[in-house]
């Protein structure tokens, strides 16, 4: 795949198998942030019971983990500058696989709460750091295949394999697993990088320590994070800590890009000069669409498999598990089109988007009585429309930027991606509960016992219940809660439904957009 002759930096022979090696050990090693990054979604209530946490110190673990992954991704640059590309990533990998290791028997939940900060550190650096790597060594005709192959192991696995065998871990065996999971891949993929001599000669350019942007750049990152993850539970704007730490996350935030602007040789974090490029331009706010539709609709259909549908952690996981082979063959197929066909790289981003509002659509009609054939079709499509969306959208960002900017790109992008995500999570969270909450008021409103409908189903229920054995005082009670029950679940999947459909909607609104901007950005290319 890659030239077997030489590699950029270096003017020797060298192993002609070196690149297939960094690929597969790229591919590999960033399984370990697939599998940490989503542990706490399906182990949450497992792990609170063993570590006795409450939920507000529990919370720490996730708002930590991901604010430490937003400042790494910020810092690889200036760590790839200073100790070498590779090295990072080497070193990224041994301290993900060592916190993994320590994750998986630690009970402590300050020592688990420094674990997940390292796990976040070194899971930023590795994605940044690997696909960088990918793009240096491989050439340019050959990155469609590559990042697809790539995409396997930071898109794919995240988004279908995880859940599933996180959710059978924590049937069959216990929460530790998960996390003891990871070093396999983790070894495996620091041995195989070791065997590729040209990731030892991609060479970065120096960058200056920004102490000062450094601490903005953390308390935006944990700012930001803690209001993204928590701004639910407390209620958003009604509550002063939310408030405060938005007007922090963003005052830091706003700090450091004025200080990048009027003054750029004295802050060097972020290289605006990345947004020169109109590719850049338009892939980094796709990246937000991306995200927005990747994790969001990862977190929506294993929650209502498990609030509505009453699915095992197992069973939730198996639902998104078959749309492995879609989102993997459109991956391949969108590199096919662009690689060997010559197709323009953003050929399949309307398919991805269509593809996406049509699976959402057709999950917005699912009821307490749908099952995995039910709901299948919609997450074939939707595998399908998230290899065609997320392949294209990278090509189109980093393909076209120079090697000098390239991990200030990969970085921002990867950044872009992440936050999208994280709002698509708490926007849905929000949703969902308040929609809930709305429809059982609405739904009440029209159940009361002096109706003759209700009347008659308290009565048929009753009845039910007396015949087989309940006291008829006992079961006209019972009768009353199970329908309480059952306007409950009505209300959640109502609200779920109401959910998928605002997925749609979403798209509905950003594909004009990103097609408005993709005109804007390139009138302007052409009046330069």
């Amino acid at each position: 795949m890659a030239d077997i002759s030489h590699t950029e930096g270096i003017g020797r022979p060298i192993s002609w198998v070196g690149p297939y090696f960094l690929l597969a050990g790229a591919m590999t090693i960033v399984l370990t942030d697939a599998i940490a990054g989503t542990a706490l979604s399906m182990a949450r209530l497992d792990m609170m019971g063993s570590t006795h946490a409450s939920p507000d110190e529990f919370a720490k673990l996730d708002y930590g983990y991901t604010a430490a992954k937003l400042l790494a991704f910020a810092l690889t640059p200036w760590l790839a500058g200073a100790f070498g590309l590779y090295r990072c990533v080497m070193v990224a990998g041994l301290v993900m696989t060592a916190a993994c290791y320590g994750a998986s028997y630690v009970l402590d939940l300050n020592i688990l709460y420094v674990l997940r900060l390292l796990q976040g550190s070194s899971g930023g650096v590795l994605l940044v750091g690997a696909q960088a790597l990918l793009f240096r060594v491989f050439p340019l005709r050959q990155q469609p295949l590559v990042q697809s192959i790539y995409a396997i192991g930071s898109v794919v696995a995240p988004a279908t394999i995880a859940p599933y065998m996180q959710g059978w871990l924590l049937d069959s065996v216990d929460w530790s697993l998960i996390f003891l999971s990871s070093v396999p891949f983790g070894i495996a993929g620091i041995g195989m990088l070791a065997l590729s001599p040209q990731a030892h000669a991609v060479d970065s350019p120096k960058v200056r320590l920004d102490a000062q942007g450094i601490v903005l750049i953390g308390v935006a990152a944990f700012a930001i994070s803690f209001v993204l993850n928590q701004g639910n539970r407390w209620d958003w704007l009604n509550d002063r800590t939310i408030v405060l730490a938005i007007a922090i996350g963003v005052g830091a935030l706003a700090i450091q890009v004025a200080r990048q602007l009027y003054d750029p040789a004295s802050a060097t974090i972020f290289n605006f000069s990345v947004f020169k490029n109109p590719n850049f331009c338009f892939g980094i706010v796709a990246s937000l669409a991306a995200g927005f539709a990747l994790l969001g609709s990862s977190f929506v259909i294993p929650s209502f498999a498990v609030s509505v549908l009453k699915m095992t952690p197992t069973a939730a996981g198996s639902l998104l598990l078959p749309s492995t082979v879609m989102f993997i063959g459109s991956l391949f197929l969108t590199a096919f089109l662009i690689q060997k066909l010559k197709l323009p790289g953003i050929i399949t981003v309307p398919l991805g988007i269509l593809g996406l509002m049509l699976a959402m659509w057709l999950l917005s009609g699912s009821s307490p009585g749908s099952g995995i054939p039910d709901m299948t079709p919609a997450i074939l499509i939707r595998g399908l429309a998230l290899g065609f969306l997320f392949l294209s959208i990278t090509l189109v960002t980093l393909m076209s930027l120079d090697k000098t900017l390239l991990l200030f790109g990969v970085a921002l992008f990867s950044i872009g991606r992440q936050l999208g995500g994280l709002a698509g999570i708490s926007f849905l969270q929000t949703f969902i509960e308040d929609q809930t909450a709305r429809n059982r008021v609405i739904l009440a409103s029209h159940i009361f016992p002096g109706r003759g409908e209700v009347a008659a189903r308290i009565s048929s229920v009753g009845n039910l219940l007396s015949h087989h054995g309940m006291e008829a005082a006992v079961a006209n009670k019972t009768a009353i809660s199970l329908i309480g029950k059952q306007v409950m679940l009505q209300s959640t999947t109502i609200a779920f439904n109401s959910a998928f459909l605002a997925i749609t909607l979403f798209f509905f609104i950003a594909a004009p957009c990103l097609i408005l901007w993709k005109i804007i950005l390139g009138r302007a290319l052409g009046a330069k």
